[in-house]
This record gives structure tokens, sequence and C-alpha cells, in this order.
């Protein structure tokens, strides 16, 4: 596996492709997820998050902490996005409330800014917590998903999406579309 500590990355954090996770790792990955979205994860949450860049946190060679940043395609405000998205962001229950989160959260935006137009994600209600106090914002106007059979709205998932925009320079108030997928779109 290749190790990246990259500008911006904190020394107890690391950065792989998904390429580079290996079996094992992924095996750790998920099980990371069952645990702490409590054995909610599905197969999709996992895939979901591959294909991208990785950041984890080791302790003693265990993974204790995920985030992953895959490219999307989003329409925000009528306009194409290629968007940075955030999945699969876990802590295991021993390591929380210390701020590993937040550093997890703060290197994914960091690879956001370099390589997309933006970053986006959608949050739990515990999760929004931790991204308003990074600078995220919730998404006011309404989302929606391009499937194979037309635009579908998704309000389920309305005032749970949130784009990284420190500056203020997004519209939130557009509509807001993704691909589809399998699983959760958002």
């Amino acid at each position: 596996m290749r190790h990246d500590r990259g500008v911006g990355v904190p020394e107890d954090l690391t950065v792989v492709h998904t390429a580079d996770l290996g079996r094992q790792r992924l095996h750790e990955l998920r099980a990371l997820l069952d645990a702490a979205f409590d054995g909610q994860a599905t197969d999709e949450d996992l895939r979901h998050a591959l294909g991208g860049l990785h950041v984890l946190a080791l302790r003693g060679g265990r993974l204790v902490g995920h985030a992953a940043l895959v490219q999307r395609h989003l329409l925000a405000g009528g306009r194409l996005v290629r968007a940075g998205y955030v999945e699969a962001v876990a802590v295991d229950a021993a390591h929380r409330r210390r701020g590993l989160g937040s550093a997890l959260v703060g290197v994914v935006e960091d690879l956001a800014a370099r390589a997309h137009e933006a970053a986006f994600l959608s949050a739990s209600a515990d999760g929004a917590r931790l991204y308003a106090a990074r600078g995220w914002r919730p998404w006011r106007g309404p989302s929606g998903v391009v499937t194979p059979e037309g635009v579908r709205d998704t309000p389920e998932d309305d005032g749970g999406l949130h784009v990284h925009d420190p500056a203020g320079a997004w519209d939130v108030t557009g509509r807001l579309l993704c691909e589809w997928r399998e699983g959760d779109v958002w």
C-alpha cells in the first residue's frame, strides 16, 4: 500500500487511492462503517466510497477513522458541477470526541479544494453539527436525482445535503440534482 502524507495531511493520517487499499483494509473499512452506523451500512454504502481517495486514521495498524472523496457530477442551480463528494466518514467509538472526525474532514476539504469545483455531502443530524462547525452550509433548495426514466425529486434528502462553502459563494437555494446510483442516491 502506498502511503501519502501530502500537503496539509497531519502526520497521523494517510491518504490512499481505492486501488491501494487492499482486500484486508476494505474488510476493515466495512467493519468500521457497520460499527459507526449501528449495523445499518450497506454494500452500496461501501461501493459509493470507492473509486477515489481515502483518508485513513490508523492506530496500532488498525483502522479507526475514515473519510472518502469521490468525484460526482451534480447539477447545482442548472449548472453542471464537477464535485468532490464526501462518503463514508466514520470514527471508531473509542476514538470519538477527540477531533479525529474533524481532522479527517479537514483533509478531505483540502483535497476537494485542489481537485474539484466544490465539495458536497449528505449528513445525518449528528454529522451536520461537525460539518457546520467546519463551514459547510446546508443546501436549502430542493434535491433530486436524474434517473433513466427522468428527474425524480428526493424530498427525504432536503435539508441533509451540504456544500463546503466558507466564502458563501454558492447560491444554496437552487435545485440540486445528482446522477442515479444503486442504494442511497445521495
